[in-house]
């Protein structure tokens, strides 16, 4: 199917599925994770990118994701999720998270940039994920800065939150930029109740934040 079929398809989702007006405006989306959302003023900066990098492999990202779906459902919204290689696993999440999610499956980061493009222009989502933590980094290091700019300029006219999951920092123009310090070991995996240890370090934030927040 062509590009542009995609983006035609997508909007015409948007339009039958999500029809439900602007969420009201205020300055955070919480995360549903206590202490992170105290470290970062109460949640995630609405009209604004976040970017989450996580340089280990298993530092927590797809927890995370879970946790943000769990929150979603509980208040009763809709989440995003631009699925930059099409690795995200609904299966253990169950029916009733998953009818909170649009989930779009990407192969390619250029189809995932344009899809994340769509959903900042239509403005019903309180938060949209892009997830390119698994995209190849020679395709991340051919996105130009000024689409980055692009996007921010979209969030800014938005009630959204925007988060960008990564493997390395490669967006400048990101308001808050957090890192996921986990390190966890196949043993750690199979316990419950991970995602109230996950560890985030504040790098840079408006306000001068620089600290580490973690539950547990």
């Amino acid at each position: 199917m062509a590009a542009s079929s995609k983006v035609i398809d997508l909007r015409n989702l948007l339009a039958e599925r999500f029809p439900h007006p602007s969420p009201p405006a205020s300055f955070r989306f919480a995360t549903g994770l206590p202490a992170i959302d105290q470290a970062i003023q109460g949640g995630l900066p609405k009209s604004a990118i976040t970017e989450l990098s996580s340089v280990n492999v298993s530092a927590g990202s797809a927890l995370l994701v879970c946790a943000l779906l769990q929150s979603a459902q509980r208040n009763g919204h809709f989440l995003a999720l631009v699925d930059g290689r099409d690795s995200f696993d609904p299966q253990p999440l169950g029916n009733a998270r998953l009818r909170n999610l649009l989930w779009i499956r990407c192969m390619k980061t250029l189809e995932a940039i344009k899809a994340a493009d769509l959903l900042l222009r239509d403005g019903n989502f309180p938060l949209v994920v892009l997830d390119l933590v698994l995209n190849a980094p020679e395709e991340l290091r051919k996105i130009p800065q000024t689409n980055w700019y692009r996007l921010q300029r979209l969030v800014e006219a938005v009630p959204t939150a925007f988060l960008v999951l990564t493997r390395h920092s490669i967006i400048s123009s990101a308001q808050l930029k957090l890192s996921l310090e986990n390190a966890w070991t196949l043993a750690d995996l199979e316990q419950d109740q991970l995602t109230s240890r996950l560890k985030v370090l504040v790098k840079r934030a408006q306000g001068g934040l620089q600290q580490v927040a973690g539950a547990g």
